[in-house]
Formats: C-alpha cells, sequence, structure tokens
C-alpha cells in the first residue's frame, strides 16, 4: 500500500492506469482514484481507534475526531499532533492534556472504522448510541441562503471531481456563503474534518450552517451538535434515528438537499423566507 510519501504531497486522490471501455473499443490510459487507508488513532501512547480515510487534512481529521468522539473538551486540550508513514498505513499520535478524557482511554475500539462507519468496532450497546447537548436556539437562516451553498458547493469539491468517489462537508454562513470544504472518502470524516478546520480557523459554529453530499445518519447528526452547529443539510435522506437525535438536540435537519428542492425534518422555524431573516 503507497503512502503520502511514497505518492509525494498527498491530493487525496493518486493516477492509476486503466483499460476503458467506449463505444466497443478498449482504450488504455490513466485515471485518478481516490485514496482510502488506516489512520490509527493514539492519545497519549493508547490506542483508540482505526479509521479508513482519505490522507489529507490529517491535522484537522485529529481535532475534529478528538471533538466529536468526545476525546477532548476543548481544542486547547490536544497539545501535539504527529503524523507517522507506515507500511500499513498512518499513524496520528496525538499528547492530550492530562484532565482531557482522551489521557485515560478506558474503551478501545476493538474493529477499524470503516470509511461507511460511525460506530464500527464500538463493544457494546451503551457505547453505541452517543447523546450530544442541545445546540443554540437564536440563530435563523433563509432559503434562499441554503439555495446559494448548495449551488457553490457543486464547484467546490476537486477531489470528487478527478474522482467521482468521496464525499463532501462544507460551512457556510448566515448568507450561504461556503467558507470551508473538506472531502474524504467517508461521509463521518469529512465532517470530522470540517470541524477541525473550523476549530482551528476560528469560525463560531452556531452562526451558520453544514452541508453533507451524503446521507443524514445518526452519527452525522450527532456529530453536528456535538460542535454545536444547529442546521445540517444533507443531499440525502436522513434515518428515522437521526432524525429523532435532531429533535432532542434542537438542531434544523434538511434532507434531500438539491438546488431548487429540500425537505425539512426538524426544527423548520430556523429556516425562513428572505424577508424573515433574523439580524445578526
Amino acid at each position: 500500500m503507497s503512502t503520502p510519501e511514497q505518492e509525494g504531497t498527498s491530493k487525496g486522490f493518486v493516477r492509476r492506469a486503466i483499460d476503458r471501455w467506449r463505444h466497443g473499443k478498449p482504450v488504455h490510459e490513466d485515471d485518478f482514484v481516490a485514496e482510502e487507508v488506516p489512520v490509527a488513532m493514539v492519545y497519549n501512547g493508547s490506542s483508540f481507534a482505526v479509521m479508513m480515510a482519505t490522507p489529507h487534512d490529517l491535522d484537522d481529521f485529529a481535532l475534529g475526531f478528538s471533538l466529536s468522539e468526545g476525546l477532548i473538551n476543548d481544542a486547547a486540550q490536544l497539545l501535539e499532533v504527529k503524523s507517522h508513514a507506515l507500511l500499513e498505513g498512518i499513524e496520528l499520535t496525538m499528547r492530550v492534556t492530562d484532565d482531557a478524557p482522551g489521557a485515560r482511554i478506558e474503551q478501545q475500539r476493538l474493529m477499524p472504522g470503516r470509511s461507511g462507519c460511525g460506530i464500527c468496532g464500538t463493544r457494546d450497546l451503551e457505547h453505541a448510541i452517543r447523546q450530544s447537548g442541545s445546540v443554540a436556539a437564536g440563530v435563523t437562516l433563509t432559503r434562499d441562503a441554503l439555495e446559494i451553498a448548495l449551488h457553490q458547493l457543486q464547484t467546490l469539491q476537486p477531489m470528487n471531481s478527478a474522482t467521482g468517489a468521496v464525499h463532501a462537508a462544507a460551512w457556510a454562513d448566515r448568507t450561504g456563503h461556503i467558507v470551508l470544504v473538506r472531502e474524504d472518502v467517508g461521509r463521518h470524516n469529512a465532517l470530522d474534518k470540517l470541524i477541525g478546520a473550523m476549530r482551528r480557523a476560528g469560525i463560531p459554529s452556531n452562526d451558520g450552517m453544514a452541508l453533507v453530499t451524503s446521507r443524514a445518519s445518526y452519527e452525522m447528526v450527532t456529530k453536528a451538535a456535538s460542535a454545536g452547529i444547529p442546521l445540517l443539510a444533507a443531499i440525502s435522506a436522513p434515518t428515522a434515528l437521526a432524525i429523532e437525535l435532531a429533535r432532542s438536540a434542537g438542531m434544523t435537519l434538511v434532507g434531500f438537499a438539491r438546488p431548487g428542492s429540500h425537505n425539512v425534518y426538524t426544527h423548520s422555524q430556523r429556516l425562513l423566507p428572505a424577508a424573515q431573516q433574523e439580524r445578526p
């Protein structure tokens, strides 16, 4: 398995030779494919999980994963992140403060976290469904802003444009302007990277919305709510559990979000026509 060092600086995708069949004839050419490697998450010398991820924006991934998994309560508790390229994949060794939950890992995951899996390796039911706190109730956004963000997102996914194989998570402000986008083969990883990037950039999570190019599973809602994100819009469907958790957290959950149409499943009062938008 190739590592970022072997391929050069990782762009999230690599070139591979393929045989393409077009109009009844074979064509021998190169194509871009998404990278997917095991990434081990190690806290103060103790292994917590191995995630299948795209080896790009790993500092953001380390911070976002640590926050959304409850291994740190604040970004300041993550003191150091080092990336080590190994034959088998990549190891992220993190040093956290002694008062951080990650400093005393008692419940290690037993299996790898696959790119499409949110709870792989969780040992029992008690740890499978994690309750998140409530999000702030004050912010409101417009349907026009959501439309603007959806149109922008279509042009801001370089990895997916090259490969057609990765998910994106984006942060847009109240006007619908997209400020940050992160991509990964795993939808959960993309959201973790976005959360980490927002914290590193000092972007407040209660004054805008997150968009994801995937379904809205329970884990996506839990991660977004733990970050204090008031509105999560997914281009695909939500699950029943995701809807219940979003309702409990006070989060506005939007599904099937496409230019020109969307469904609002919870707390629709936060998404308003432009004339009714709350002023900052």
